[in-house]
C-alpha cells in the first residue's frame, strides 16, 4: 500500500506546475486572432489614422506571446491587442463563468468614484454602514483612481469617458471573461470609504466568488470552431441570414450590465420623476418601452424610453410604439425620446423607430462594409436563392445592390461605398397607415443621449439630428459606429472576439473637436445640441431630479419656439 501511495505521489509531483498551452499553440492562436482582424476588420485605416494602431504589424506582439509564461498571461496579450483599437464592438472574451465581486458598485460622478449600487444581502448595514453617495478611496492601500487607470484596457469603448465609467464598475465586480487574472485576487480586500461627512472608514470585505476558474492547457487536439452569431427569425428562409447578420449592431455581453441601468426598461432617474408624470407603459411584462406624460406649466410633454433596439419581437414592439405615437400625437405638445444607457441591437429596428418619428423623407445611416470574399459569395448565393424563391422585389433589390457594390469593392481593394442595410435605398420614405395617412409624430421632439447610447443608438441619434427632426440633449453618444459579429479566435485557447465589420456613415461631416472632420460615427459619436451631464453627485443623490428639471425646461422652451 505504501508503495502504491509513493508511486502516486511521484506521479503527481511529476506533473507540470501549470497546465499551459505550448508556445507553438499560443503563437498559432495569436496569429489566427490577428488574421481575423486583417481579413474582416473594417475600421483598420481609421484606427491607424486616429490612434496610430497598425493591426498588421504583429512582430512585437508575437515576441510577447512567445515570452509569456502562462495561459493567463497569453490571454492578457491577446486582450491588449484587441483593446488598443478603442472600439466598443471589439472584445476578447474568455470562455469562463468565474466572477468575483465585493457587493457594491461605483461609478464616476463629478469625476469622483461614488457608490451607486449596494447589495445589502452581502453587506448588511450593521457591519458595513456606508451608503449610496459615499466615495471609494482605495483598494488594498492603492488609490482607487490608480487602480482604475490600470484596468482600462479590459473594457475598451469608443470614447474615453465611457471607457473610464465601464472600468469603474470593474473595481468591485470582475468577470474572468474579461479579466484573465481575476483568480489571483486576495480572499479579502481592505477598502477605504470616505463618508459624506468627510470621515474615512476602513473595511475588510471578502470577494464573493462564483463559477469555475478557467483551465485550458494542455490541448492535444483542435476544438470545433463556433460560428458567428446571426440574428435570424426562425420562420425566415436561409437566404435572409447574410442580411440579418449585417443588420445587427449590439453590445450584449452580460458582464457589461454592471453599469447601473444599462439596457434597463426603467429610466435611470425613475425615482426622481415628479408627481406631474403619469405613466402609460412600463408596468406590464409585455411592455418593451417605458412611457408617460409630464404636465409642465401649460404644456403636456410625452416621454418614451427605448432601453435597446433588440426587442424579443420587432414587429410586436414596433406596433406598441406606433400606438404610443398615435396617443402622443393626439395628447401632447412635444415628445422626449430617452435612449440613455441603450445597449443597441437591430439597426433596422432603430431605423424603423426613426421613421415613426420623422414625418418626411430622410437619409438613413449608411454602412461601409469590408468586402471579404466569403461575404461577397454569401450575398451572391443569397441573391440567387431569393430570386429562385420569388422573394419580394425589395429583398431582391437589396441583395442586388449589396452584391454589386461588394464585388466592386473587393476587386478594387477598398471598403464599399456607404450602402443601406435595411432597404434598397438610403432614402427612407414617409410611413403611412392603410388609409395613406402619415403615422409619424408631427410635433417637436427631443432626444436624450449619453456616452452609453451605443451602436444602433448611435445611428438613431445621427439620423434624428441629421434630418433636423430633434433637439439633441445630454452627452455625446458612445461612438460604437459599426456593426459587429463574433468569431472563435483559435482552436486551442477557446476564446472569442467581437469585431466591427462595417462602419456607420452620416450624410454630413460629424462634428467632434477631438477628431478630424469625418462622416464616420465610430469614436466620434453624435454630439448633442445642448450638453447636460447626468453624472453628478446631485443627480445620484436626488435620482436625477435636477437632470429631469433641466430637460423639461429646455423642452418647454423648444416647444414654445416652434409655435
Amino acid at each position: 500500500m505504501k508503495k502504491i501511495l509513493l508511486i502516486l505521489a511521484l506521479t503527481i509531483t511529476a506533473l507540470p506546475a501549470q497546465n499551459n498551452l505550448t508556445s507553438a499553440q499560443k503563437e498559432a492562436d495569436f496569429r489566427y486572432l490577428a488574421s481575423l482582424f486583417s481579413t474582416y476588420y473594417a475600421p483598420a485605416d481609421w484606427k491607424k489614422q486616429q490612434f496610430g494602431v497598425d493591426i498588421y504589424n504583429i512582430k512585437s506582439w508575437v515576441d510577447r506571446v512567445n515570452a509569456s509564461q502562462s495561459d493567463l498571461d497569453f490571454y492578457e496579450i491577446c486582450l491588449e491587442y484587441v483593446s488598443q483599437l478603442n472600439d466598443t464592438h471589439d472584445t476578447y472574451l474568455l470562455d469562463s463563468d468565474f466572477n468575483a465581486r465585493l457587493g457594491f458598485g461605483v461609478d464616476l460622478y463629478d469625476d469622483t468614484l461614488l457608490i451607486d449600487t449596494l447589495d445589502r444581502t452581502l453587506l448588511p448595514a450593521r457591519d458595513y454602514p456606508f451608503a449610496i453617495g459615499d466615495q471609494l478611496v482605495s483598494i488594498d492601500g492603492v488609490d482607487a483612481k490608480k487602480v482604475l487607470d490600470s484596468l482600462t484596457k479590459y473594457v475598451p469603448q469608443g470614447n474615453v469617458r465611457a471607457n473610464r465609467r465601464q472600468t469603474a464598475q470593474r473595481l468591485t465586480n470582475r468577470a474572468q471573461t474579461r479579466f484573465p487574472h481575476v483568480v489571483d485576487l486576495p480572499d479579502k480586500s481592505v477598502i477605504v470609504i470616505r463618508r459624506q461627512s468627510g470621515a474615512d472608514e476602513t473595511y475588510t470585505i471578502p470577494w464573493i466568488r462564483t463559477g469555475t476558474p478557467l483551465t485550458v492547457g494542455p490541448v492535444l487536439s483542435p476544438h470545433a470552431v463556433r460560428k458567428p452569431r446571426v440574428l435570424t427569425e426562425p420562420t425566415e428562409p436561409d437566404y435572409m441570414k447574410p442580411l440579418r447578420e449585417l443588420q445587427f449592431s449590439g453590445v450584449t455581453d452580460r458582464d457589461l450590465d454592471a453599469v447601473n441601468g444599462y439596457g434597463s426598461r426603467n429610466p435611470i432617474f425613475i425615482a426622481g420623476l415628479p408627481s406631474t408624470f403619469t405613466r402609460r407603459l412600463g408596468s406590464a411584462t409585455a411592455d418593451f418601452f417605458y412611457s408617460g406624460t409630464f404636465k409642465f406649466f401649460e404644456l403636456t410633454i410625452g416621454y418614451i424610453r427605448i432601453p435597446n433596439y433588440a426587442p424579443p419581437s420587432s414587429a410586436t414592439a414596433l406596433r406598441q410604439f406606433e400606438l404610443e405615437i398615435a396617443f402622443m400625437n393626439a395628447n401632447t405638445d412635444g415628445l422626449i425620446i430617452d435612449e440613455m444607457r441603450n445597449t443597441g441591437g437591430s439597426l433596422c429596428f432603430g431605423e424603423d423607430v426613426a421613421s415613426r418619428l420623422i414625418p418626411y423623407s430622410f437619409q438613413a445611416t449608411g454602412f461601409q462594409t469590408k468586402p471579404f470574399w466569403s461575404r461577397v459569395i454569401g450575398f451572391y448565393n443569397s441573391m440567387i436563392a431569393a430570386k429562385s424563391a420569388n422573394a419580394s422585389p425589395e429583398i431582391v433589390a437589396q441583395y442586388e445592390l449589396l452584391f454589386t457594390e461588394l464585388l466592386a469593392a473587393s476587386q478594387e481593394g477598398r471598403l464599399t461605398k456607404p450602402v443601406p442595410l435595411c432597404t434598397s435605398s438610403l432614402t427612407r420614405d414617409v410611413v403611412r397607415d392603410s388609409t395613406g395617412t402619415p403615422i409619424a409624430y408631427a410635433k417637436p421632439i427631443m432626444v436624450i443621449t449619453d456616452e452609453f447610447s451605443t451602436s444602433t443608438a448611435d445611428s438613431f441619434a445621427g439620423m434624428m439630428q441629421e434630418s433636423g427632426r430633434a433637439l439633441m440633449y445630454g452627452w455625446r453618444t458612445n461612438g460604437a459606429g459599426g456593426n459587429n459579429t463574433t468569431f472563435d479566435t483559435g482552436v486551442y485557447s477557446e476564446a472569442t472576439t467581437g469585431m466591427t465589420l462595417a462602419l456607420q456613415t452620416r450624410k454630413t461631416l460629424a462634428i467632434n473637436p477631438a477628431f478630424p472632420s469625418s462622416n464616420l460615427i465610430e469614436n466620434t459619436g453624435v454630439l448633442p445640441d445642448i450638453q447636460a451631464d447626468y453624472m453628478t453627485k446631485d443627480n445620484l443623490l436626488r435620482s436625477g431630479a435636477g437632470f429631469i428639471d433641466g430637460f423639461l425646461q429646455q423642452m418647454a422652451a423648444y416647444i414654445r419656439s416652434k409655435k
